[in-house]
């Protein structure tokens, strides 16, 4: 079962901005896109990359090291659908911006 863990303040992350914050020892790249949350790994899975560095629209991120392209929905991959980075579910409550965290396993 996943828990609900607040994160930012709405207002500490604008329009166009990226910000990363460690829940439960997960480093988690948290992303306003065009006044949508997204939330996924912060480290690519080609080879580590820093995601939240990368430049990010409405539909993915690009890693600044190598160019992978990965979806904010679904952490596809569309440079190599092999990879993929977890998502994790974001809403803004009360102004608070919560992502729901499964157990690590």
């Amino acid at each position: 079962m996943s828990e609900s863990i607040r994160v930012l303040a709405a207002a500490d992350l604008p329009e166009g901005q990226a910000k990363v914050v460690e829940v439960n020892g997960r480093s988690i790249a948290v992303y306003n896109a065009g006044g949508t949350i997204h939330a996924i790994d912060s480290v690519c899975a080609h080879r580590g990359g820093p995601l939240a560095e990368g430049r990010f629209d409405r539909e993915s991120v690009v890693c600044p090291w190598h160019g992978f392209r990965f979806a904010l929905r679904d952490g596809i991959c569309s440079t190599n659908p092999a990879l993929r980075v977890r998502c994790y579910p974001a809403r803004v409550e009360a102004n608070d911006i919560v992502l729901e965290i499964a157990p690590a396993t």
